[in-house]
């Protein structure tokens, strides 16, 4: 589970099934769905198959370094790194 500070994502499935968790929702995306994360919502993926997922990611705002990202959860044991300015 993660946020950004200055950034939204659109998410569109070109390949597989997607489960997406938004704040507290979490649905299914199939192929040709989409979903729009705004910027600050916290959101996560992950692949819903048995297939290989591939979702096109589109990036929209005023930054768009992977810096912004702040890690809530992650069972990679990644951390959370703090977005500039």
């Amino acid at each position: 589970m993660q946020y950004h500070r200055h950034r939204a994502e659109h998410w569109v499935v070109v390949r597989g099934r997607a489960k997406v968790t938004k704040g507290k929702e979490s649905f299914t995306l199939e192929v040709d769905q989409s979903t729009y994360v705004s910027k600050e919502e916290t959101h996560s993926l992950e692949n819903a198959g048995d297939e290989p997922l591939e979702v096109i990611e589109v990036q929209s705002g005023g930054y768009l370094g992977e810096d912004d990202i702040v890690r809530l959860e992650d069972r990679y044991g990644r951390s959370s790194t703090d977005s500039p300015g």
